[in-house]
């Protein structure tokens, strides 16, 4: 399904998440549009789950910057430090070489390190007070709605709604922006604690964010387990009392009371048989039209993202390859990784399987990058790959067949 809307929900922008030596993503940038569902594929290890986390602040970013609602939630300043570093040793190399320009090229150094402690505070500020903007925002927001409210409303109206304008204020002043993105994780095992209730683990956010009413709070959980396919007497059970089909159920719950603009969906289905899978798959269709929900989608299985998504992104190694629509993806794979991951696909035909050639990936054999540098390119509209001038004009040749 096409999705029409332009305004960028979440943009990520040269992230880099490293842990020590391992660069677990590397230079990833992308855009997700209010509304659509951005599927995320590649192979184990290759950096999907680990870009989920680092947009939700699970990690601490190495480098690059989330933004969210327009506003910055994550920065990292490697890449800032790295910048100081090269020019000091630029300026080294340079006045060795020539000593006669040292003045000069020292007022060029220390400009640039003096940019880069700029942009790094900022980076600083922005992730420090991203939530106070948030913030502010709701609260006025609120009091613009309320106060409208309260000026036409007498009597006991009045009063209820003064009770509910200074709840909806203390939430609003506790607000975080972060909370406006949840995440449905891989497991559905171990990311329900199985110490608390149903109804403990839907309405822990709710409670966080400063839900005091315990009948609103009883409302809002059983229409969520009605919303997912479970009843309200699964409210007082543990979660090793329900299937696993059923848990990820109660994780999508978890996510979805918090009323999110964004769900980032950590391969929900690959823990479960087939046709559970449809089955939270088309809980996910549903909620995604009902609620208007903008979805990043991982997973490894290339049907179900194709069916789902609306544009898809290939991870390979930490570094994104190829990023299109999903018809396009599938109608003209360019880079030679998204071609074997789509030669992976079985399909239910014992005929085709037989004759079926696997294409393998060999990226010493496939690419040169000696001399010629790859970077990520648009080789046609809207159609990303990651790729150096030689292959550029190449995948251009190909599409103009």
């Amino acid at each position: 399904m096409e999705n029409k809307n332009q305004e960028v929900l979440l943009k990520v922008d040269h992230l880099c998440q490293y842990f020590g030596p391992t660069k677990a993503v590397d230079d990833v940038s992308f855009e997700i549009r209010k509304g659509e569902v951005f599927g995320l594929v590649g192979e184990s290890g290759c950096g999907k789950t680990t870009t989920g986390r680092s947009i939700i602040k699970l990690y601490n970013i190495t480098s690059g910057s989330v933004f969210f609602k327009g506003i910055r939630i994550a920065a990292g300043k490697q890449s800032y430090k790295n910048t100081i570093e090269k020019a000091r040793e630029d300026y080294k190399t340079a006045s060795s070489e020539h000593p006669e320009n040292a003045a000069a090229l020292k007022a060029e150094m220390e400009k640039t390190i003096s940019e880069q402690r700029r942009l790094m505070k900022e980076a600083d500020a922005d992730q420090k007070h991203c939530d106070k903007v948030y913030a502010q925002q709701r609260t006025a927001a609120v009091k613009e709605k309320y106060e409208a409210l309260l000026t036409k409303a007498s009597g006991e109206e009045k009063t209820r709604l003064e009770a509910e304008y200074r709840n909806e204020l203390r939430k609003a002043r506790k607000t975080r922006l972060v909370t406006q993105i949840q995440m449905i994780f891989q497991d559905p095992i171990a990311s329900l604690d199985p110490r608390m209730t149903v109804k403990e683990i839907i309405s822990e956010g709710l409670v966080i964010q400063g839900e005091r009413d315990d009948q609103v709070i009883t409302q809002k959980v059983n229409e969520m387990l009605e919303l997912v396919g479970l009843v309200p007497e699964h409210a007082t059970r543990y979660p090793h009392e329900f299937s696993g089909g059923q848990r990820q159920r109660i994780g999508v719950a978890r996510s979805v009371i918090m009323n999110p603009e964004l769900i980032i969906a950590d391969e929900p289905v690959s823990a479960l048989d087939v046709s559970v899978q449809a089955q939270v798959i088309n809980l996910l269709n549903e909620l995604r039209e009902k609620f208007g929900l903008t979805i990043l989608f991982i997973a490894h299985d290339l049907s179900v993202v194709k069916y789902f998504s609306d544009r898809i992104g290939v991870m390979y190694f930490g570094k994104m390859v190829e990023m299109a629509s999903s018809d396009e993806l599938f109608a003209h794979p360019l880079h030679p990784y998204t071609k074997s991951l789509l030669s992976a696909i079985p399909l239910p035909d014992p005929v085709y399987e037989k004759k079926r050639q696997r294409i393998t990936y060999n990226p010493l054999a496939e690419h040169d990058y000696s001399v010629d540098k790859p970077s990520f390119r648009e080789v046609a509209p809207g159609h990303f790959v990651q790729c150096n001038d030689a292959e550029f004009a190449k995948y251009q040749q190909e599409l103009s067949k």
